[in-house]
């Protein structure tokens, strides 16, 4: 069963890190600014050759794949912090809040 929970934590790991979306920032995530962790998505996203997508649906997918992943794991506050880089990546790309 350990043996299972690693390979998925490292396969979410692998994801965050050699996505063919976005070369991610280093520690992006663990910034306690969301309008940091907005911008610095939206640099990678629109600096990126490989996504598939729009740099706005690659940002917040990424974003969002993070939270699905790690939302077990993260406190309520950090949890906060993150759906706050959600709205400020919105407003950076000039989209309507939800």
């Amino acid at each position: 069963m350990s043996e299972r929970k690693r390979k998925t934590r490292k396969w979410s790991a692998e994801v965050t890190q050699t996505s063919d979306a976005l070369d991610l920032e280093t520690g992006v995530f663990n910034s306690d600014d969301p309008a940091h962790i907005a911008r610095s998505l939206k640099r990678s996203a629109e600096q990126s050759g490989r996504r598939k997508s729009s740099p706005f649906r690659s940002a917040m997918s990424m974003l969002t794949f993070y939270l699905n992943r790690a939302g077990k794991n993260l406190s309520a506050a950090r949890t906060r912090k993150l759906d706050a880089a959600k709205v400020e990546l919105r407003k950076l790309f000039g989209r309507k809040p939800v």
